[in-house]
């Protein structure tokens, strides 16, 4: 689709963008733009390697309601303040594990600073690729009005924070969620 950004650079050492910034005994932390993946590959990725999954979209409506009804009655800023509260509860896990954050929950300077200590991998996507999980899923409201203009702004904003925070990134566009699992796996394993 015209509007949609470029792929990125390709990493060195097949993924892996910073040799030997991987940490060990690290959380793994998905991050990406939302309906990306992060929560399936997620999933899969720790079931894999017999790991806990986190996903803090669903920590947030756990605690406070579905998320929709949380922009609704607070806003985004309010449900940001939720997000980075779960996030950081998340991250202060003892035990490595893998985590899901939401499209924007990398925006928060005190997640950023967290996630410095965990492994994160960026799922780099297109709007192509996530059109359709998009109107699947329903209602989101970051991307009130018109989805696709909303999406192509949000990705051209948050692409840069997702960039400098990855320690891998994955583009995920055309790949069945097995072979991002393994990808990302190979990598992981490389960089130990």
């Amino acid at each position: 689709m015209s509007g949609s950004p470029e792929p990125s650079a390709p990493s060195t050492s097949a993924g892996l963008k910073h040799p030997g910034r991987l940490k060990p005994a690290a959380h793994i932390v998905l991050v990406g733009f939302m309906a990306a993946g992060k929560s399936v590959v997620g999933r899969e990725l720790a079931a894999r390697n017999r790991l806990k999954f986190l996903d803090t979209d669903q920590l947030v409506a756990d605690a406070h309601g579905p998320i929709p009804e949380i922009f609704a009655a607070r806003g985004e800023c309010g449900f940001r303040e939720l997000e980075a509260r779960c996030v950081a509860a998340a991250l202060a896990e003892k035990t490595p594990a893998v985590i899901s954050l939401g499209g924007g929950a990398v925006l928060d300077t005190g997640t950023q600073q967290l996630l410095r200590r965990a492994t994160v991998v960026f799922l780099d996507t297109d709007l192509e690729t996530v059109l359709p999980r998009i109107i699947r899923s329903g209602h989101r409201p970051m991307l009130a009005g018109d989805p696709v203009r909303r999406w192509e702004e949000l990705a051209k904003a948050r692409r840069p924070v997702y960039e400098s925070l990855a320690d891998i990134t994955i583009d995920t566009r055309g790949l069945p969620v097995p072979v991002v699992i393994d990808r990302l796996t190979t990598i992981l394993n490389e960089g130990a």
